[in-house]
Formats: structure tokens, C-alpha cells, sequence
């Protein structure tokens, strides 16, 4: 079975995915952190941002791979090439560059390659922008998770102070919360929208809990179908 959460940046969805995915027994796949790891390759290399085929050949060429604790279906580390990239990938300039990079269609297809092989295989939760639409279009359960440009720059701060990494300037996020929103929503290539069947959740004013719960619902009922 595929749970595909969708969703702007900051809304939630890889604390939710990782929350399900302990529920139900299901691994996770955090399509967000390949992305991220071909733009930290790209800018460890000096490849231009804006360069589809060299970003399409980093994604082809470079193993990405995630490292697991014994009996812990959430991956902890992140490598790319042999590299862990864990913390490296969670900074202000990798935000920055992770647009560019996920709007590039030779990169896209490639991951989304690598994606579908990975999900097919087993019960994943996998969160994303395209993961209903596009990666996943026969998930069984789709989500559209959402909260608003503020709350969602709030939590993106207090996950940096938390982590130590990334921008602590709530205007400076906020600002690069909106510019992700709007490059992700109008790039040509699997564009941010809600899949035409994906139940939408806005978690503004909800209890992190009670949108677990829902979406582990959602999941039950469609295992008894």
C-alpha cells in the first residue's frame, strides 16, 4: 500500500509521514531529501542551477541512499555518492537551491524513477509535492496536507532552532516560504497540486496528533476495502 502526502513546504508532512509510517508498521520514503541531496551535489560541483542536463546527470549517475536503525522504519541519514549529507542538506542555502533543482525535468525523472521502483516494492508513506499526481497516481490513500504562510514559517523556525541548522529569521523564511510556493505551484514539470482524489487537510489549527490519527484512519479503511 502507498500513503502519498502532498504538500507546500512547512506544512507538516514529514513529521506527519513519519508519525503514520511508526503507526501502521510501513516504511517511509522522503522523496524531499533526494531532491536535496542532487542540489547539495550540484552545488559541492559548481553546476549552474538553471543546467537541466548536468542537474538530470547528477541525479542519474549518483546513488542516493538512506541509512536505517535496526527495526526503525524512519530513516535517519542521508548519502549521496558515498557522502552522508544529513545535516548538509537541511540548510538556508539548500532550501534556497532545491527549487531550481526539483523543477528540472531530467532531475524528475530520474528520482521519480527511483521512487516508483522503491514504493512498488512494499507499504511506504511517501511525502512529497508530486507524490499523488504523478509518482504514486494508484495510491491508495492521497493527502493534500496544508497550513497557512505563517504558521508554516513559524514551525520551519522553531525546526531550525531545534536542529541548529537553517535560517532563525522568521521574515527571511517566511519570504523564502512564499517564493518556494510559487515556483513549485508554476513550474512546467509536476507542478504542487492537490491530486483530483486527495483528501485535504489543513493543520493551521489541528493538533499534530488528530491529523495522524486521520490520515492512520483513512489508511484502515482502505486496507478494508
Amino acid at each position: 500500500m502507498i500513503i502519498a502526502i502532498d504538500g507546500p513546504s512547512g506544512a507538516g508532512k514529514s513529521t506527519v509521514a513519519k508519525a503514520v509510517a511508526k503507526k501502521l508498521g510501513f516504511s517511509c520514503l522522503d522523496t524531499g531529501a533526494m531532491y536535496r541531496a542532487v542540489a547539495w551535489q550540484a552545488l559541492s560541483d559548481g553546476v549552474a542551477l538553471d543546467d537541466g542536463e548536468a542537474l538530470g546527470r547528477i541525479a542519474r549517475e549518483c546513488d542516493i541512499e538512506f541509512g536505517h536503525v535496526e527495526g526503525d522504519p524512519i530513516p535517519k541519514r542521508v548519502f549521496i555518492g558515498g557522502t552522508e549529507v544529513t545535516d548538509a542538506i537541511r540548510t538556508a542555502q539548500i532550501d534556497k537551491a532545491v527549487s531550481p533543482v526539483s523543477a528540472a525535468a531530467p532531475v524528475r525523472e530520474a528520482l521519480v524513477s527511483q521512487q516508483q521502483r522503491i514504493g512498488r516494492a512494499g507499504d511506504y508513506v511517501v511525502e512529497g509535492r508530486d507524490i499523488g499526481t504523478v509518482v504514486f497516481p494508484e495510491a491508495e490513500v492521497k493527502v493534500f496536507l496544508t497550513a497557512s504562510d505563517e504558521e508554516r514559517a513559524h514551525r520551519r523556525v522553531r525546526q531550525n532552532v531545534d536542529r541548529g541548522v537553517g535560517s532563525i529569521d522568521y521574515d527571511e523564511v517566511l519570504a523564502d516560504l512564499k517564493r518556494r510556493d510559487e515556483h513549485d505551484s508554476s513550474r512546467a514539470t509536476s507542478p504542487l497540486r492537490p491530486a483530483d482524489d486527495a483528501v485535504r487537510i489543513d493543520s493551521t489549527d489541528a493538533y499534530i496528533e488528530d491529523v495522524i490519527e486521520r490520515i492512520c484512519e483513512m489508511a484502515r479503511e482502505a486496507m478494508n476495502r
